[in-house]
């Protein structure tokens, strides 16, 4: 990770939403490694929940979580795939205001060197939406592993160069 020595550490606030109609949060392995990490990193984990896959239904938690002040991003895993069920990147066009497309380019670019062509069965994406960063992972214990470790945990280090979210978070709001 190119972080920069020079810069502080700056902990931000996440809440993190596992989408699935059979999980339970006992069962909820992909969340447990993301919960886990989103802590180790040295961030607050402000909420965590668990949801059927139901569009209307994320779409509330993720308006709730946005209005909270205390939640920077959301970090969410499952409902990204190709089936009827899968709605989580419907939920999160209810509520984005730009789309950062390099998220999920990225993601099935490292997605590629562990799973093959597979990876194209992927809807992983991340928005932002007043103010709030969104990242939706699938929820594979492999995949949450790729997206945080090879990328949410240096684009949420305020300490990574060239440039990195956490620095962008004060002006997401300007016109």
């Amino acid at each position: 990770m190119p972080v920069d020595p020079s810069r502080t550490f700056q902990p931000i606030n996440i809440a993190l939403l596992t989408v699935s109609d059979t999980r339970t949060l006992a069962e909820d392995t992909s969340g447990d490694i993301l919960a886990q990490r989103i802590q180790d990193a040295g961030h607050a984990l402000v909420h965590r929940a668990i949801e059927k896959d139901d569009a209307d239904v994320i779409a509330s938690v993720f308006n709730n979580w946005i209005d909270d002040p205390r939640v920077d991003a959301i970090v969410t895993t499952g409902g990204t795939g190709l089936t009827g069920r899968d709605v989580t990147p419907e939920a999160l066009d209810r509520v984005k205001d730009k789309e950062i497309p390099g998220f999920g380019e990225l993601f099935r670019w490292i997605s590629f060197k562990t799973i093959g062509t597979s990876t194209v069965q992927s809807r992983a994406m991340a928005v932002v939406a007043r103010g709030t960063y969104i990242f939706a992972l699938p929820g594979s214990n492999g995949a949450v592993k790729d997206g945080w470790d090879q990328i949410l945990a240096e684009q949420l280090d305020s300490r990574n160069r060239p440039c990195n979210f956490v620095q962008l978070m004060p002006r997401l709001l300007e016109k």
